[in-house]
């Protein structure tokens, strides 16, 4: 190859150019929890980000709840087709839900991908795709095509583990070298281990996950970080809450040093979103106090098929390609549509295998897309096993679509039916079913279609 070709060869397909891909996923962090998205904290690190690239008002993630949520990220699949559709637990409750204990490693995934087109991968924080409590035969972060990985009690492999029973069933599972730290330690660890990865492999691509879990509950913020939210002392969650926030943030500034210290940043492109939306147990409501995290205002928390239990913050960030302070408002971009997105931005050809996404990187890029494909959800196949939000009215039905400006959500057998045009009522306050019955009748076959052919 010559000098003119080479200079004429897309950007994302010559080797020294190749962009480094760091995804931060965020365990609960609800819509609106974020300083740039109208939260009640600034987060300084991560709204930097923000402002220096671009926002997503209409992100997706794949499921109300983590297990399937990092499925969909991983295979660019929805998490039901590998029959993970809540999140995983001891070999008896996966078989009462008729779930798997595991990923199957045998799928394509976004490390796999990248690796095999010469990225060195990482993998460091919560894992949660199978390993822990008694379920000590799961593949390691390895087999999915990570280089190096280091987790915590969901999932085998090195990993550090925090006191508590789940820690504890972890340690006997064995498999890999085991370290102790505080809750409020851990996500420093994780960053500590990403940092080492990025320095041993500078001179190569790299594709990296940075999974931390501080705002998932019960929190655990050190007598210092809980003072400098002393403010919030009247719902001591929000107080825990806002602490481990902000402890969050710090850790991922941190990162985001490294990348620029070592002359990496103009060629790394960051995504930062959380996994589904805020916490809801029934005790918060109980205890009369409003459950931490913020959902923006939208309807629906965790465990739950509204927006506000599958809406996520997303953020991307590549210095000089993402247009600074962008937002965009039009853009149906979804956790499925990563493995495709970050193939292309990689040069890597995507797997052959039928995909649920689609690829995204001109949306992330500054140029809003508009989406082909529909998009699916399914949460709670029964009345008992799964958890549900702690107020009735966020309970939703367990199946959801959302084609173009129309969303429906309804049950397996047909019933409860509700419409939502989300351009006019995105806190979907108000149902259409019998208004639109055309859009409503259709988008309910479709979605039925698509149960009909899930294991």
């Amino acid at each position: 190859m010559n000098r003119r070709d080479f200079l004429f060869l897309p950007l994302a397909a010559t080797r020294d150019r190749r962009p480094n891909i760091i995804l931060i996923l965020a365990d609960d962090l609800g819509y609106g929890d974020l300083g740039c998205y109208g939260g009640r904290i600034p987060t300084a690190n991560i709204d930097k980000l923000a402002a220096e690239g671009i926002r997503f008002t209409q992100a997706y993630v794949a499921s109300p709840i983590c297990s399937p949520s990092r499925v969909a990220i991983t295979t660019g699949q929805f998490p039901s087709r590998h029959q993970i559709f809540s999140y995983l637990n001891d070999h008896a409750s996966n078989r009462k839900l008729g779930m798997r204990d595991f990923l199957d490693p045998a799928v394509p995934t976004i490390a796999k991908s990248l690796r095999g087109a010469g990225y060195a991968t990482g993998h460091f924080g919560k894992w949660h795709m199978g390993g822990g409590r008694d379920v000590g035969d799961a593949p390691l972060p390895s087999a999915y095509g990570f280089d190096e990985s280091y987790t915590s009690f969901e999932g085998l492999g090195d990993r550090v583990l925090p006191p508590g029973g789940l820690s504890d069933q972890s340690a006997k599972l064995g498999h890999g070298e085991i370290s102790r730290a505080p809750k409020s330690e851990l996500t420093r660890v994780f960053v500590d281990k990403a940092i080492g990865f990025l320095e041993k492999n500078r001179d190569r691509p790299i594709y990296m996950q940075l999974w931390p879990d501080d705002v998932h509950d019960p929190f655990a913020p050190t007598p210092e970080q809980l003072e400098k939210f002393k403010q919030f002392a009247a719902n001591k969650y929000d107080q825990q809450f806002y602490a481990v926030l902000d402890e969050m943030d710090r850790q991922v500034g941190r990162l985001i040093n490294k990348v620029t210290e070592l002359g990496l940043r103009e060629n790394t492109l960051f995504v930062f979103l959380g996994d589904n939306g805020p916490t809801a147990w029934p005790r918060y409501y109980n205890e009369k106090l409003d459950p931490p995290g913020s959902t923006g205002g939208l309807r629906g928390r965790k465990w739950s098929l509204y927006e506000g239990g599958i809406r996520t913050p997303l953020i991307c960030n590549w210095k000089g390609k993402i247009p600074a302070g962008s937002t965009d408002r039009n853009t149906v971009i979804s956790t499925v549509d990563f493995l495709p997105t970050f193939c292309r931005a990689a040069g890597a050809p995507a797997p052959k295998t039928s995909l649920d996404g689609e690829d995204m990187l001109p949306a992330i890029l500054g140029k809003p897309q508009r989406r082909r494909k529909d998009l699916y959800w399914e949460y709670g196949r029964s009345e008992t096993g799964f958890p549900y939000p702690g107020l009735a009215r966020d309970r939703s039905p367990n199946l959801a679509i959302r084609s173009g400006r129309w969303k429906l959500v309804q049950n397996q057998d047909g019933s409860k039916a509700e419409l939502y045009d989300l351009d006019r009522s995105p806190g979907e306050d108000t149902t259409l079913t019998k208004d639109r019955p055309r859009i409503a009748t259709d988008l309910s076959r479709k979605l039925l279609q698509w149960r009909k052919t899930l294991p």
